[in-house]
């Protein structure tokens, strides 16, 4: 369910970022997610790089969203990061961690 809804996260960056909604960020966008893509297939697989691209791309993209709800004054934004949040601390767990090759 993480990888299914990381991969939705990473499919609405790209195309944003490849339409122009981040006009200053653009590579830097599609870079991040793309990595996080790659860190979902290797997930999948139960490999250990694939777990640590994904938790870094579920931790920025929660510390992203805690900076866009401070710079737009809009608290409702953090309530996606608080999903975010729960995600990452999901995968930060022993049980999750064992299982990976």
């Amino acid at each position: 369910m993480v990888a299914i809804y990381m991969l939705i996260v990473a499919m609405v960056g790209g195309f944003g970022a490849l339409n122009g909604r981040y006009a200053g960020g653009r590579y830097v966008v599609l870079t991040v997610c793309t990595l996080v893509v790659i860190g979902i297939f290797g997930f999948l697989r139960l490999k250990r790089w694939g777990w640590a691209l994904l938790t870094g791309g579920c931790l920025s993209l929660c510390l992203w969203i805690m900076y866009m709800s401070h710079a737009m004054h809009n608290p409702g934004l953090l309530i996606m990061a608080g999903l975010n949040l729960c995600l990452f601390l999901y995968l930060i767990r022993t049980e999750v961690r064992e299982r990976l090759r």
